[in-house]
């Protein structure tokens, strides 16, 4: 890990932490009408997939391949989405979004529809418990 590695703040205000894996940090978007998780690998300034090392960079394809396996048992969705956009926060992350044909945005991307609905913190808090025993278990 980079010892100079922080989170983007706006990552943190808007997430719930659930872990960390060899290269990322695991994090739940804390938005009840999708199912979403972000991986930010613990590397300082890196906001390209292409700042990785061809290690890091393989590292966080499986930890991406794990987190769309970790999606599909959590919330049995009719599509797993994969993305690492970058334009709001420019601290790498990957983005791994539960979609289902009955969501508010489908069939077009999640990125901007609508306003941010948190979780109530039973509900998150059942939530977090069933990732990470999804994740340990993986």
């Amino acid at each position: 890990m980079t010892s100079d590695f922080s989170l983007d703040p706006r990552l943190a205000a808007d997430t719930i932490a659930l872990g960390d894996l060899e290269l990322s940090t695991v994090l739940l978007l804390n938005d009840k009408r999708f199912p979403w998780l972000v991986l930010v690998p613990r590397r300082s300034d890196v906001s390209e997939l292409t700042d990785l090392t061809p290690e890091d960079a393989a590292r966080l394809m499986e930890e991406t391949r794990l987190a769309v396996g970790v999606m599909q048992a959590l919330a049995k969705p009719d599509k797993v989405n994969v993305g690492a956009l970058g334009n709001m926060v420019a601290q790498l992350h990957v983005h791994v979004v539960g979609r289902f044909r009955s969501d508010p945005a489908w069939p077009g991307p999640v990125w901007g529809h609508g306003t941010r609905e948190p979780y109530p913190a039973h509900a998150a808090a059942q939530l977090v418990e069933r990732a990470r025993g999804l994740f340990a278990a993986a």
